[in-house]
């Protein structure tokens, strides 16, 4: 999606048990780890240095980590686990046979003394060829805008004006419980038998539906 900085140039392979022994995850994770993951290389680090950027609130580095895949998905407690062992925000290139997908999760610093880091709704792009031409780096003030700018690219809503990607995040979570929801009542419509309470549950399906054309207008 980017071209990235030639003196961020990183390509460091990443041994799967590094991510478990500082991630700690369960073995039904690890087992994920090992059944969809090929080789996960560290291809780039994005800092003050590598591009000219200052540091801002605690954002001083932004890692772009490529993750060749043994098959066409990866569940996302795979990346969480991933995400929980390096403390920065991490950008994903997902790799397999000749496609490419680019995901990443919203994360910030925690607002406690902590110095861990909080990781929020994943966001993704489709798969398309790998040799798709990539667009130069958004101009940015900083490594906290640079990261913003980076990501929004990656939300498929347009974004209202003026909109933080912190409220934008915060609408796509909205948008996605909306549907979740949506498919629960659903369910419960066509087992259900009686006839009022499939009208109640139809109200709330068109009150839901409501939300979401409020909730995707730009």
């Amino acid at each position: 999606m980017f071209i990235y900085p030639a003196k961020a140039e990183y390509n460091r392979t990443i041994p799967k048990v590094k991510i478990y022994n500082n991630a700690k995850p369960s073995k039904s994770v690890k087992a994920r780890f090992v059944s969809h993951i090929s080789e996960i290389v560290w291809k780039y680090k994005l800092s003050p240095e590598t591009t000219n950027l200052a540091a801002r609130s605690g954002f001083t580095e932004i890692q772009v980590f490529e993750i060749t895949l043994r098959e066409p998905e990866l569940d996302n407690t795979v990346l969480m686990a991933i995400d929980k062992a390096i403390p920065y925000p991490i950008l994903y290139r997902l790799l397999y046979e000749g496609q490419v997908k680019r995901t990443a999760a919203y994360k910030r610093p925690a607002t406690d003394s902590s110095g861990k880091w909080v990781t929020e709704t994943y966001f993704e792009t489709d798969w398309t060829d790998d040799i798709v031409p990539a667009m130069p780096l958004p101009v940015a003030l900083d490594m906290k805008s640079l990261y913003e700018q980076i990501l929004f690219a990656y939300i498929d809503l347009t974004r209202r004006e003026g909109e933080s990607l912190d409220a934008l995040a915060g609408r796509v979570e909205m948008i996605r419980k909306c549907h979740r929801d949506l498919q629960a009542l659903k369910t419960k419509i066509k087992s259900e038998k009686q006839f009022n309470r499939k009208v109640e549950l139809n109200a709330l399906v068109r009150d839901l539906n409501t939300r979401l054309t409020v909730l995707t207008e730009a």
